[in-house]
C-alpha cells in the first residue's frame, strides 16, 4: 500500500502562484511515477503533469506547458506542482497518484490522495 497526502491547495487571485505537495509513505517502491489530476465540476479527471522517480523524466499537459513545473524529492519521496500564472481556468480539485507510469488514463494509477482544492478567482 501506498499512502499520498496532497497540501497546499487554496484560492488565490489569476495571475497567481501556488505549490502543491504530494507526500507518499508506504510501500512507494511499488511505483514507478506520480501524476498530477485535476478535476473540475461536471468535467473529466485530467492528467496535468507526470513525473518519473528515476530519470526525471516528465509530460505536461498542452494546458500548463509553460506555467507549470513537476518536480520531485526522492529522498523525501514527494512530489511538487508549481503552478503559476494561473487563471480560473484552472481551478479544480487536484490529486496527485501513483502508478507503474505516467499514463492519461486515470483507470492505470493504483494509488489516489484525497485532493486539495484550488480555486483561482478573476
Amino acid at each position: 500500500q501506498v499512502q499520498l497526502v496532497e497540501s497546499g491547495g487554496g484560492l488565490v487571485q489569476a495571475g497567481g502562484s501556488l505549490r502543491l505537495s504530494c507526500a507518499a509513505s508506504g510501500r512507494t517502491s511499488s511505483s514507478d511515477a506520480m501524476g498530477w489530476f485535476r478535476q473540475a465540476p461536471g468535467k473529466e479527471r485530467e492528467l496535468v503533469a507526470g513525473i518519473r522517480w528515476s530519470g526525471g523524466n516528465t509530460y505536461y499537459a498542452d494546458s500548463v506547458k509553460g506555467r507549470f513545473t513537476i518536480s520531485r524529492d526522492n529522498a523525501k519521496n514527494t512530489v511538487y506542482l508549481q503552478m503559476n500564472n494561473l487563471s480560473p481556468e484552472d481551478t479544480a480539485v487536484y490529486y496527485c497518484a501513483a502508478g507503474r507510469g505516467i499514463f492519461k488514463d486515470s483507470r492505470r494509477y493504483d494509488y489516489w490522495g484525497q485532493g486539495t482544492q484550488v480555486t483561482v478567482s478573476s
